[in-house]
């Protein structure tokens, strides 16, 4: 059975307006792990570790106009496209998030066998899932091998209309794609600049100077927070 990740503001009984189910699919140490863990936990685990079958994540978001929208989170491992069990896992997706480390050409190539399994699950219902094209690892973009041309290729041809380039390692957009697209499934209508504000965490730092106290610090002492730039639309909780 899959284990469950759910931070202590997630347990509470009240009820979700809407429950969506996402999909990572791509080829393994793409960092599909990796973006689970920053979106449902805002952590960042250094050691690879494979994921055999799949993983299961939960996080709840509040948007705009105090729609509640619960996300649950499969992370599917790698070597799962050849296994019996794949189109039971991707059935009953609202939302399908193909990954490729942008470092890593062939994970890219190898996204159209996913999408083939993706559409191939699907053939017979008549409402498709959302799907993002979702270059991973961006902070190594002068290791990057994926050109632009090639990502925006890949959605014309497959009809994809939603993408992002993301860091699972430093936050960068991780937060902003999760949420436009549960806002999209809610029909929650959201500007790029209020998705942007979500994109990535920034780190304040907080100097008490020696003719100014702060209550609650010591003179001359400095302390670093962590906030998240937030609108006053949503909070991720």
């Amino acid at each position: 059975m899959p284990r469950e990740r759910m931070s202590e503001s997630e347990s509470g009984d009240e009820q979700d307006a809407f429950q969506f189910k996402f999909i990572l699919l791509g080829d393994g140490a793409v960092g599909k792990t990796s973006l689970a863990i920053r979106f449902a936990e805002d952590d960042f685990g250094k050691q690879y570790k494979q994921t055999i079958g799949l993983d299961w994540f939960m996080r709840k978001l509040s948007l705009r106009g105090g729609t509640e929208v619960a996300i649950q989170l499969w992370d599917i491992g790698g070597q799962s496209i050849s296994g019996k069990m794949i189109e039971n896992y991707i059935f009953g997706a609202h939302a399908v998030l193909l990954c490729y480390d942008v470092t890593n050409y062939q994970s890219f190539q190898n996204l159209e066998d996913w999408l083939r399994v993706v559409r191939k699950t699907f053939v017979n219902e008549e409402k498709k899932p959302l799907v993002a094209l979702v270059g991973n690892k961006s902070d190594l973009s002068h290791l990057q091998t994926v050109k632009l041309e090639k990502h925006k290729k890949f959605m014309d041809d497959n009809g994809i209309d939603n993408n992002a380039f993301v860091s699972a390692k430093s936050g960068d957009s991780v937060f902003s794609a999760f949420f436009s697209m549960a806002a999209e499934l809610s029909g929650v209508t959201v500007s790029k600049s209020e998705i942007d504000s979500l994109s990535q965490p920034v780190r304040a730092e907080i100097v008490n100077h020696p003719n100014r106290h702060v209550p609650g610090m010591e003179p001359g002492t400095t302390k670093e927070v962590r906030t998240e730039e937030e609108g006053s639309y949503c909070s991720l909780q």
